[in-house]
């Protein structure tokens, strides 16, 4: 969940590992630091904190080299710290590295080499790997053949960049298990673990696979793998803007994406309906349709926001398709010895496509032969690489890190993906083509729904100092609960649980008093009628009430204590639309609050480790 980035070539690259390293920041803000090797010599600069501190520190040094790494760090071992952050480097400090991922094997390689006289002054597990590499570095004397023997003693996972004094002509990478990719310029060279930090620079990457080990140089790379064997690497062109990775004018990444969701949406479905045909043409899904359609269970696997997704797809395929459907978070699928058949589909969603828990599992999937479908935002990640099929939902840059976007662009693919196997089995036409003038209505519906912004922040403006939040909903809508819950945690630090609505009687509603505000989603859907006695039970007991509710609704204002009105629309995509204002209720008390709605404390964007 670490950022890495590394340069070598012509320029000075201390600003480009600054600038590289602050479009990383989102995969990690608790401390930051760089490496540099120029004439015969060699520097460390760290601290703990972001970006932003490590530029003032470098600011008063007068510093140019060719070569260099830099990290932003996201603890995991060790808190975080001057000394805990990265580069680590060996006792002559002519070797360091920089590591996003998890040496689990850590504490009896450390015991190895310290009966063996090695010293060491962090808590990190990345100390042990450098100290490692040193080991071998002295038995080899070569960097790319010290880094192979290494890691064929680790367990775990890693994303790696060595730069070693004695060979300063390069840079040395290694992946397993956490994202690197190189970008290849005009007698330059870059290394980073997301694209962001290149685009800056160049257009032209190249994703490294598991088990693969590059010499990156200033003209040229070398691309081996783990036992030594030269790959070909293709070079792949990427095709992301300068202002889709900026703020745009908004005070927040989390706000500016919000505010593109009508623009995400519409990407999302954008050339993939079928108007006259009643169904969608998904091009990553081409081959393999009448095999999802004839597959006799459905399981999607997926962590966080998209495993809320999920659980709205698995209302989606089950109304439409009639197959079962199954919702597994990816950290328990993998461990749990899970009952895979041949016929089975799985979809795996997420956003970064580099999920660790959730890569895991489609690797389990595929080894017991089941069909396996990817749903992902970023271009060429693992896990679109490593499914057999799957869809891109085509969101954008998502660089806040809590997701908005990404969530209601995967729903839509969820809905084409629905659409397109219940046309293969029993949807009419007719009904297929209900389904898809609702689709496209909804960009519009989303924009309609962000001119509340304004309204929704007075009503957040009235909750922020809640210590405790309640989320109900039924049916499609639960879903949106649990999401509209974990959106107001992660960035506000408010405790708010998401229910489904007729459960609260099961329990919270013992929680409720005249201090607790409860948020319903309570649109006029199949279920209404239900969530309004909810409603009324909070009433009884005196509770806040803040609805989100359909336009249409002329009643539900005479019972709640706020009302949010959504425009109406089929119940299977009406969480599309209901989840938003929930986004927007998060970000206004964060906001609020005085908090760092971008980098919520104790999280990262991209989960690459466990």
């Amino acid at each position: 969940m670490c950022g890495i980035v590394g340069y070598i070539g012509p320029k000075n690259c201390v600003p480009i590992l600054i600038e590289g390293l602050k479009r990383l920041e989102y995969r990690g803000y608790d401390s930051a630091g760089i490496a540099l090797i120029y004439n015969d010599s060699s520097e460390v600069i760290k601290t703990k904190g972001k970006v932003d501190e490590l530029e003032k520190m470098i600011s008063n040094k007068n510093l140019i080299a060719n070569l260099g790494i830099g990290h932003t760090r996201w603890a995991t071992h060790g808190e975080p710290s001057m000394i805990n952050a990265h580069p680590h480097f060996n006792k002559e400090k002519n070797l360091f590295l920089i590591h996003n991922g998890i040496i689990e094997n850590y504490s009896t390689l450390k015991k190895i080499l310290e009966k063996e006289g090695y010293k060491f002054i962090s808590e990190t597990d990345t100390e042990v790997l450098v100290n490692l590499i040193d080991r071998y570095l002295k038995r080899k004397n070569n960097l790319s053949t010290a880094i192979r023997y290494a890691l064929n003693e680790v367990e775990g996972t890693y994303g790696i960049a060595v730069i070693y004094k004695n060979e300063p002509d390069k840079i040395v990478v290694a992946r397993k298990g956490s994202p690197l990719v190189l970008g290849i310029g005009e007698k330059e060279n870059f290394v980073a673990s997301d694209v962001n930090a290149l685009i800056t620079y160049t257009s032209q990457v190249v994703y490294l696979e598991d088990d693969e080990i590059a010499e990156v140089y200033s003209n040229r790379f070398v691309a081996k793998n783990i036992s030594d064997k030269e790959i070909i690497k293709e070079i792949h062109e990427v095709d992301i803007a300068i202002d889709e990775i900026s703020k745009g004018g908004y005070a927040h990444y989390m706000l500016k994406e919000i505010m593109e969701q009508p623009e995400s949406i519409f990407n999302s479905m954008r050339g993939r309906l079928l108007i006259d045909e009643g169904t969608a043409k998904l091009g990553g899904l081409h081959g393999f349709e009448d095999r999802i359609a004839n597959s006799e269970r459905i399981i999607i696997s997926a962590c966080g926001t998209s495993w809320h997704a999920g659980l709205v797809g698995e209302y989606m395929l089950e109304q439409y398709t009639g197959i079962p459907v199954e919702v597994e978070y990816a950290s328990e699928f993998r461990y749990r010895h899970p009952i895979i058949n041949s016929n089975d589909t799985l979809i795996f969603i997420s956003q970064s496509g580099e999920t660790a828990d959730t890569l895991a599992a489609l690797r389990e999937a595929k080894r017991k032969g089941a069909l396996c479908l990817g749903i992902c935002n970023v271009v060429g990640s693992s896990i679109a690489r490593e499914s057999d099929a799957g869809v891109y939902i085509h969101a954008g840059p998502e660089i806040g890190v809590a997701s908005t976007k990404a969530f209601t662009s995967q729903l839509v693919v969820l809905s084409l993906i629905t659409l397109l196997i219940a046309r293969k089995k029993q949807l009419s036409i007719i009904d297929g083509k209900r389904l898809i003038n609702e689709i496209q209505k909804l960009p519009e519906y989303a924009k309609k729904i962000l001119e509340l912004n304004k309204d929704i922040g007075k009503i957040a403006d009235k909750y922020f100092n809640a210590t405790n939040f309640l989320y109900l909903g039924r049916g499609y809508n639960f879903p949106v609960a649990l999401e509209g819950a974990l959106k107001l945690k992660e960035i506000s630090y408010i405790h708010a649980e998401g229910y489904p609505a007729a459960e609260m009687k099961h329990g919270p509603i013992a929680l409720i008093d005249d201090n607790m505000p409860v948020v319903f989603i309570a649109t006029k859907d199949a279920v209404y009628d239900k969530v309004i006695s909810n409603i009324e039970e909070v009433k009884a007991r005196k509770g806040k009430i803040i609805a989100v509710a359909s336009e249409d609704d002329n009643q539900i204002g005479k019972l709640v204590d706020h009302v949010i009105k959504i425009p109406k629309t089929v119940d299977m995509l009406t969480p599309i639309l209901s989840v938003i204002p929930l986004q927007l209720i998060a970000y206004h008390i964060a906001v609020k609050k005085g908090l760092n709605v971008d980098q919520p404390r104790n999280l990262a964007k991209s989960v690459t480790v466990e």
